[in-house]
């Protein structure tokens, strides 16, 4: 059978966090994607610019016409991490000359699972992935975690769906831009408006799998 080249499916992790000089931070970290494993940042900034660090040209494409940016970066996008789990350490590096302060210095260790976490769990996974799922449980989402879409219209024509499977507190996150420290870990508030849905306001891991159906 041939591969449905309208949808596109991406699984991994994502990373939300604020920041108390006022910046939101969004990883995706995707180990199975259409084009390979990689890694991308969204950023909010305090001054309300939205900026994409996109690893490569396709990617940014990408990304940009599905989300909202006023700035798009193609730049090294670098993630180690020891786990994914409570306890788990995530080190993202994006951009920067060589020697120099990367774009983007962000250090976070994994807290707990929470509740809804343990309940995702319980989703069987193809269930969970498919479509009729997300547009069905994305009311109770957006008011069981404000700002979180399950199901919903993305850039271009394009149609997204969410189907996480675990969710972790952050239990710490120290991050710098462009060499400035942005402060101590805070929610993710207020949404940074990239587009069809927020990551939850409560600093967060979630693992997961987005599937774009293209218009």
């Amino acid at each position: 059978m041939a591969a449905d080249r309208t949808r596109l499916r991406f699984t991994g992790h994502i990373a939300g966090a604020g920041t108390a000089g006022g910046t939101r931070l969004v990883l995706g970290c995707w180990t199975r994607t259409p084009w390979g494993p990689f890694a991308d940042v969204m950023a909010a900034l305090p001054d309300g610019r939205r900026v994409l660090l996109a690893p490569a040209e396709r990617v940014a494409e990408f990304v940009a016409a599905t989300y909202a940016f006023d700035e798009v970066r193609i730049v090294p996008v670098a993630v180690h991490r020891t786990g994914t789990g409570a306890g788990s350490g995530w080190r993202v590096r994006a951009g920067g000359p060589e020697g120099g302060a990367p774009v983007l210095a962000w250090d976070f260790e994994v807290g707990r699972r929470t509740a809804l976490g343990a309940l995702l769990r319980a989703v069987p996974p193809p269930l969970a992935r498919t479509a009729a799922f997300c547009r069905a449980v994305d009311p109770l989402a957006r008011r069981v975690v404000p700002g979180v879409r399950t199901y919903g219209t993305a850039g271009a024509g394009r149609t997204e769906w969410y189907a996480a499977s675990d969710l972790h507190a952050l239990a710490a996150s120290r991050a710098a831009w462009e060499g400035a420290d942005l402060g101590a870990l805070r929610p993710v508030a207020s949404d940074p408006a990239f587009g069809f849905g927020s990551t939850p306001p409560a600093p967060s891991l979630t693992a997961l799998t987005s599937t774009v159906r293209l218009g």
